[in-house]
C-alpha cells in the first residue's frame, strides 16, 4: 500500500512539474504564423515563427518583433479600419525595429519628420516591414508605442 501511495505521489509531483514547466514556457514563448507579405523576402506567408516574450527595454534596432496591431489602412471610402476577424485570432503584426527610444529618427520615415525632435522619444519605437510596397508601418502611421510589443522573433519553425 505504501509503495502505491509513493508511486501516486511521485506521479502527481511529476504532473505538477510538467504543468509548471508548460506554464513557464507559455509565459515566455509563443508561435505565430505569418499572414501577409509585409516581411518578404525574410518571412513568407504560412511560415511559423518562434517568438520570445520580452520587455520593451530588451528590444534592439534590427530585431524582428511581434506586436499588437497598431492600425490598419482603411479601405477606400471606409470611415474606420476593418475590425479584426475573431476567427483568425489576435491582430498581431510582424515588423523589423528600425529605431528604439533615443535613436535618431530614420531618414526614410517621412511621417516622423513632422514631429518635434530628432530622436525617438521614450515609450516609442519605429517599425518597418521588409517589403515596403506591401507594409503598413511607421512610414504611414508614425511611432508605435512600446506597450504594443509582444516579443522578438527567434527563428522559423519547420
Amino acid at each position: 500500500m505504501t509503495a502505491g501511495l509513493l508511486a501516486g505521489a511521485v506521479a502527481l509531483a511529476a504532473a505538477g512539474l510538467l504543468g509548471a514547466a508548460g506554464c513557464w514556457l507559455r509565459q515566455r514563448y509563443l508561435t505565430v504564423t505569418v499572414d501577409g507579405e509585409s516581411m518578404l523576402p525574410t518571412y513568407r506567408p504560412g511560415e511559423r515563427l518562434l517568438v520570445r516574450r520580452v520587455t520593451p527595454a530588451a528590444v534592439r534596432a534590427g530585431q524582428v518583433v511581434v506586436l499588437s496591431g497598431f492600425g490598419q489602412p482603411r479601405p477606400a471610402g471606409a470611415r474606420r479600419a476593418p475590425a479584426p476577424d475573431a476567427r483568425r485570432g489576435p491582430a498581431w503584426i510582424i515588423k523589423r525595429v528600425a529605431a528604439v527610444p533615443g535613436d535618431p529618427i530614420p531618414r526614410d520615415v517621412a511621417a516622423l519628420h513632422q514631429a518635434p525632435g530628432t530622436r525617438v522619444p521614450n515609450g516609442r519605437v519605429v517599425v518597418l516591414g521588409d517589403n515596403p510596397g506591401r507594409s503598413f508601418d511607421s512610414r504611414q502611421s508614425g511611432y508605435v508605442t512600446t506597450d504594443r510589443l509582444l516579443g522578438v522573433v527567434l527563428r522559423r519553425l519547420r
